[in-house]
């Protein structure tokens, strides 16, 4: 009850103001997730005229025809990237949400007390969105301290939306630093920050894409403490956002990736390549059916990759089919079922099953001499068990040392784990791990004692 009374103004977020707060929390604009004003014209025809009359705030209000959209002259408005809206240039349209970003946080920093806080709460999956946010953020003269995943999304959201199922809440001060910093340091205190904090997310509960940006705060903290951070091996040269949000994420996948292949373990995974990474992720998370395209595009991204390349090049990912269990891809499907590769209407992908990996090239090297994936060499050794050819599995294991590779055994357990119970992958690949096992086994007694 003795509450002052709130006081709510139609204005743009630019504009100056007096006075000093002690706290600016904002839900900014998704980046060109949400036709704002177009979804707002709708509401906005109907409440003009049922509110008219109602008062004169409200005729105010509602005194133009449709919503508020970007004015190029005045360099204010509506803040979201739509092309359609600068003659389809999208340089022009990204351009201006960029630099709207910039003066808004910008004017943020102005208004807040020394000891203010500025709150960011975002849920989107893009990385050029974070990128964009980040470094507006960081250009305004902010320092990010605090970061919390909340799950605030409800799940009925409109479909193929870019949001999260949690928001990731950014708690910024100003920054005191006006040195630069260096890219080693920056990200040796960024891995030892995020570690910790992974740790609780996973903990927590929190997975998929949420997981993978719910570390951008924890990291934030290191890379914003400097206006900019320069690159020691590359004079002149700066460690950008997105080169750093590319470390962030690769080092969160292999986190991920460490747990599965150690079965919650802490271990850290090291030298596995990137296809068999972007498997095991996908594999996780989503089993055979169906996941979404956004999230498997931000994980094939996390692992240097493409979901092109994933679908086209590697043969590993294919259109989604809506309603196929994983039961249908152990060997229910009729031969020409095949559905198309890429991402399918609907948003939808699903990993290719081994038995669906058709390439004759699976488990041979690339053309430049670059090894096989290992997830690949594992379905090619599958295919070849399952073929009853107990020779030709032997020869490609010691043609590749797979029975004595640091990681291979692991990784075949890992899927084994993963597999439907009673399905023919989980029975091969039993089957082929302890016989990958034995052999091992075999050649280590044939070496010769040293006494």
């Amino acid at each position: 009850a003795g509450a002052p009374a709130p006081a709510v103004t139609r204005r743009s977020a630019i504009e100056p103001a007096s006075g000093a707060f002690d706290l600016i929390c904002t839900d900014p604009p998704y980046y060109d997730a949400i036709p704002y004003s177009d979804l707002m014209d709708f509401f906005h025809a109907w409440l003009r005229r049922g509110l008219h009359g109602l008062s004169p705030a409200a005729d105010a209000a509602f005194g133009d025809p449709l919503g508020p959209k970007w004015d190029r002259d005045g360099s204010d408005g509506e803040l979201v990237d739509q092309p359609s809206r600068f003659a389809a240039d999208g340089t022009a349209s990204r351009a201006a949400y960029e630099d709207g970003m910039f003066r808004v946080f910008r004017n943020c920093r102005d208004l807040l007390g020394e000891d203010g806080r500025l709150v960011v709460v975002f849920a989107n999956k893009q990385p050029a969105a974070w990128e964009t946010l980040v470094s507006a953020l960081i250009r305004a003269g902010f320092v990010v301290n605090g970061s919390w995943p909340i799950r605030t999304e409800m799940q009925n959201k409109v479909a193929g939306g870019a949001r999260l199922a949690s928001s990731i809440w950014l708690v910024c001060r100003k920054r005191t630093l006006t040195g630069p910093g260096w890219d080693a340091p920056v990200l040796a205190e960024m891995r030892r920050r995020i570690h910790r904090r992974l740790r609780e997310f996973w903990d927590a509960g929190i997975r998929g894409p949420d997981f993978v940006w719910a570390a951008t705060g924890p990291a934030l903290e290191a890379f914003s403490q400097h206006p900019v951070v320069k690159q020691a091996d590359a004079p002149g040269a700066r460690l950008s956002v997105s080169a750093f949000l590319r470390e962030v994420r690769r080092f969160v996948v292999d986190f991920v990736v460490g747990r599965v292949l150690t079965a919650g373990g802490e271990e850290a995974v090291s030298g596995l390549d990137d296809v068999t990474t972007y498997y095991l992720l996908h594999r996780y998370d989503f089993g055979l059916g169906d996941a979404p395209a956004g999230a498997c595009i931000l994980y094939a991204l996390s692992c240097n990759l493409s979901d092109r390349a994933l679908a086209d090049r590697h043969d590993l990912l294919a259109r989604g089919r809506g309603g196929a269990s994983e039961e249908d891809d152990e060997g229910g499907e009729a031969a020409g079922d095949e559905p198309e590769t890429g991402a399918g209407a609907g948003g939808a992908v699903r990993l290719k099953p081994w038995s669906r990996r058709k390439a004759k090239t699976l488990g041979a090297d690339a053309p430049d001499g670059r090894p096989a994936p290992l997830i690949d060499q594992a379905h090619r050794l599958m295919q070849l068990w399952s073929g009853g050819d107990e020779s030709k599995v032997n020869d490609y294991l010691d043609a590749r040392g797979l029975t004595r590779h640091a990681l291979f055994g692991r990784l075949l357990q890992a899927v084994i784990e993963m597999a439907p119970a009673g399905s023919e992958e989980r029975a091969i690949l039993e089957s082929l791990s302890n016989h990958v096992a034995a052999r091992a086994g075999v050649s280590a007694a044939r070496q010769p004692r040293m006494l």
